[in-house]
């Protein structure tokens, strides 16, 4: 009888020790310590592997990370592990799930994931007693963490709120389930921002020393530059656990650029409270870089290459690249950052490399479009709009400094549409790229919604009136005098008296041309008087007098603006009037026999 006491009292001791270490390494995944929790869900397994918790624990460790999607091989590991299960044990729910996570970060299909969550929750709903018809709520709780724990665009974040939901209603005290529902909000965009805080707090409210929830709710604050919330949240977990390292390197990271000294105080405790890995040594030679130390953060950052490399630390690669580029040696920043975008996970970039790849890269010339291929790759994989907008706008500096306008253009106008709107600042942007490339049409264009969009404004129609004259530098396209004659018509629309000037400047211009083109008309032979009252006007002769009488009509416009005499637009349309009169006089009525033709005087107006 003894014996088989102190057998059962063994197995209950083996049993509680079992729990103990699975709640550790769940308790070490929520506080970042991946490697202390890999080793907890170790032993577990190693105690029972027969035990699909046990499994599907250390599955969630294989995959965990400190930010961003797990590696190919990570995932290998894990679903190996869940396959091997699955063929000793059968189709445990705990593995199903496992397996549905699996399925989400390779790529399967949103609805055969989905088979495999729903086979779960019906192999686990009770049959009989108090919750029979109900879902096991730890089984609802880990399909909301499969979708929590997968990048935004991964999973269906809607369907993990709904079961959590569930979970929450069934399980009254467990408060992972709202925190796994908060992240899956967040998931879900910005937007639902408001109800990832309800979801934090009900996970505050169900364990006031939730640390991981209260920094959870200061990293939404700190997203939307609300000081006094996030640092109320901070310190509301550094309170409750003085151990939860997340807390402290988020400070850090808020005043790594703000007070040096600050971050290095926050960067000490995150040090003395997470675990022991070569990323704090990168963290100390960041600080090194940050605080000017150049030689000492170089001299620590070599070291990390020789001793782990950049494959482990992929930010090493940037720190080297500020390092010397800080120093001067753009030849080995550029190496570093080629090597960095080349072999570093998507997922780890962040907008600071690519700005600095932008400084680097336009010191090359020739190799703006390897920096805006990294650009690109990171546009399309981030979900951000504030990002896209600011990596296009960042392709856009780098052509521009390397003047290359077509291209700059094409990029101005991607980061325009991510916004949906224009500024007054991206319409002088994009119209003045446009002049500078030379695409004088599409200019006309811009400038036209320019006018539209800010009519106050006097840049769009500088742009209108450069863009007219360079599309038609010789006039013979009709260009420059249509896009004159259409901005005045703008002018006289809004305020005839307002720009009067610019109005008689540009009519100015017409009535110069005007004369240019009478005196190139009048080289061509067929351009000849009527041979006798009456007789129809050659076709060339008809042109001539029209432009004459177009001409008249301006300098009659301008001197009913200007009638006096000592004004010099009153002094230009004068002597243009007489010039346009004398011709139309001369080549409108037929000229006697043997009277040389070719008169009329020189060009009308200043040319």
């Amino acid at each position: 009888m003894k014996k088989t006491v102190s057998l059962m009292l063994t197995a209950m001791l083996a049993a509680q020790c079992l729990m103990a270490q699975l709640a550790d390494g769940i308790k070490f995944l929520n506080y970042d310590k991946l490697k202390s929790a890999k080793e907890a869900f170790q032993k577990a397994y190693d105690a029972n592997p027969k035990d699909p918790q046990n499994v599907y624990w250390l599955g969630q460790a294989l995959m965990a990370t400190d930010g961003g999607d797990p590696s190919k091989e990570q995932v290998a590991a894990a679903k190996a592990l869940y396959q091997k299960a699955l063929q000793e044990l059968g189709s445990d729910a705990w593995l199903l799930v496992g397996m549905g996570h699996v399925g989400i970060l390779t790529g399967e299909d949103m609805n055969s994931v989905k088979q495999k969550f729903e086979q779960a929750i019906t192999a686990t709903t009770e049959t009989k007693g108090k919750n029979k018809g109900k879902p096991n709520p730890a089984i609802l709780n880990a399909i909301g963490r499969a979708n929590a724990y997968v990048a935004s665009n991964l999973g269906d974040h809607a369907y993990a709120v709904d079961k959590l939901k569930q979970a929450g209603a069934i399980d009254l005290t467990n408060p992972d389930i709202y925190i796994n529902m908060g992240i899956n909000y967040l998931k879900m965009g910005g937007e639902n921002g408001g109800e990832a805080v309800k979801s934090y707090q009900e996970a505050i409210n169900r364990d006031p020393k939730s640390a991981k929830a209260m920094y959870r709710i200061g990293k939404i604050y700190q997203s939307q530059n609300n000081k006094d919330l996030f640092e109320k949240y901070f310190n509301d977990a550094i309170a409750a656990d003085p151990a939860f390292p997340p807390v402290y390197y988020a400070y850090f990271d808020y005043y790594a650029n703000k007070d040096i000294g600050i971050a290095k105080g926050y960067l000490d405790k995150f040090v003395a409270n997470a675990e022991k890995d070569p990323v704090n040594d990168l963290y100390l030679a960041n600080y090194l870089f940050l605080a000017g130390k150049n030689a000492e953060s170089l001299t620590k950052a070599k070291e990390l290459e020789s001793s782990v490399g950049s494959k482990v630390l992929p930010k090493l690669d940037i720190l080297l690249a500020l390092n010397y580029d800080r120093t001067g040696d753009s030849v080995q920043a550029k190496n570093y950052l080629t090597k960095y975008f080349d072999n570093a996970p998507a997922d780890k970039m962040v907008p600071g490399d690519y700005e600095l790849a932008v400084k680097v890269f336009s010191k090359f010339p020739g190799s703006e479009t390897q920096a805006v291929t990294y650009l690109e790759k990171a546009m399309n994989s981030d979900t951000s709009k504030v990002n896209k907008i600011n990596y296009a706008n960042q392709a856009a500096d780098l052509f521009g400094k390397a003047k290359m306008y077509p291209k700059q253009l094409q990029w101005i106008q991607k980061a325009i549409d991510f916004k949906g709107n224009m500024s007054e600042a991206d319409h002088y942007r994009i119209t003045s790229t446009a002049f500078n490339a030379k695409e004088y049409a599409q200019t006309l264009e811009l400038a036209k919604k320019y006018m539209v969009a800010y009519p106050d404004k006097p840049q769009p129609y500088s742009f209108f009136r450069r863009a007219s004259l360079a599309a038609d530098p010789d006039t013979s396209k009709g260009i420059a005098l249509a896009g004159l004659s259409y901005l005045d018509s703008v002018y006289t629309a809004i305020s005839k008296e307002k720009y009067k000037k610019e109005i008689l400047s540009n009519q100015g211009f017409i009535i110069s041309t005007y004369g240019n083109m009478l005196n190139m008309m009048k080289r061509n032979p067929e351009l000849k008087p009527p041979t006798s009252v009456g007789a129809a006007p050659t076709e060339i002769l008809s042109q001539f007098l029209t432009i004459c009488q177009k001409g008249l009509d301006l300098s009659n416009d301008i001197l009913a603006t200007y009638p006096d005499p000592t004004n010099d637009f009153n002094k230009y349309a004068t002597g243009a009037k007489a010039e346009f009169q004398k011709n139309m006089d001369f080549y409108s009525k037929p000229q006697a026999p043997g009277k040389k033709t070719g008169g009329g005087g020189g060009a009308a107006g200043k040319g």
